[in-house]
């Protein structure tokens, strides 16, 4: 009885997520699982929601962004994706900032992935009557803009990633400079804040990006972000990448928190 009662009150949690996020889409998607699944919706409930979503640390908007960069960046969630672009807007994400999210995600998924995830996007802001505000004029070069990006959110961290591409590839370290930085870090419509934990989530996603996502935890800790946000960034993680990429991203945030000298609250 007090196993029932424990997994009813995970369940409940999830449910008050989900209808926080879209009541009506959430019931679709768990009736769509009854005839096949049926324990898959419980999992994705009790677990994703009443588990993960549900945990204090990290705002519903901020889940959310964390949640459309990774669905962004594994490529094969338009689904998933079109949920939680829809879910982003009900908790207050702008659709600029669902933009802007993409483009940070294109950085590290490339191209097609950034592509498929503005045709879901499109067809969602359609749906629900919703425009995207133009972005404020950029100046100076692109250099300069990336120059500043970088050593705002970066530091002497990013910059001795470009610098130890000096000797085999510079142009490398030109392109990350003018397109990351120049191009998409500088741009307006998403806070530092934001963007870092979009960082943050697709390169934990990807699970191939250690060394970068080190790079942007340190740039989360620089703009503000909180070592336990961080921690909850790739905790959720676990319920669109898997495990290991959650684990693998935790040993590296132990690693920038240890060299920082801070520790998770």
């Amino acid at each position: 009885m007090e196993q029932q009662s424990r997994e009813s009150r995970r369940y409940q949690r999830g449910m008050a997520v989900l209808n926080q996020l879209d009541a009506d889409a959430a019931q679709g998607i768990m009736q769509g699982l009854q005839d096949i699944a049926p324990e898959m919706a419980g999992y994705i409930v009790e677990f994703g929601y009443g588990d993960i979503y549900s945990r204090p640390g990290l705002d519903l908007a901020s889940r959310q962004i964390a949640t459309m960069a990774a669905l962004t960046c594994l490529g094969h969630a338009a689904p998933q994706l079109k949920f939680h672009i829809g879910a982003a807007l009900n908790v207050g994400v702008t659709p600029r900032e669902i933009i802007e999210t993409i483009y940070v995600t294109m950085v590290y998924a490339g191209f097609p992935a950034g592509l498929n995830a503005i045709t879901v996007a499109r067809e969602v802001f359609k749906a629900k009557g919703v425009a995207v505000s133009p972005p404020e004029s950029t100046k100076g070069s692109r250099r300069e803009r990336g120059l500043e990006a970088l050593a705002r959110i970066s530091g002497g961290t990013g910059r001795s990633v470009l610098d130890g591409l000096a000797d085999v590839a510079p142009e490398m370290g030109e392109f990350i400079l003018d397109f990351s930085y120049g191009d998409v870090f500088s741009r307006s419509g998403i806070s530092d804040r934001h963007r870092e934990i979009a960082a943050i989530a697709a390169t934990t996603a990807a699970g191939t990006m250690l060394p970068q996502l080190m790079v942007h935890i340190a740039a989360g800790l620089n703009v503000g972000l909180e070592p336990g946000e961080v921690v909850e960034v790739i905790n959720q993680m676990a319920g669109y990448a898997g495990f290991p990429a959650a684990l693998n991203a935790l040993g590296a945030a132990r690693e920038v928190f240890k060299q920082r000298g801070v520790e998770p609250n």
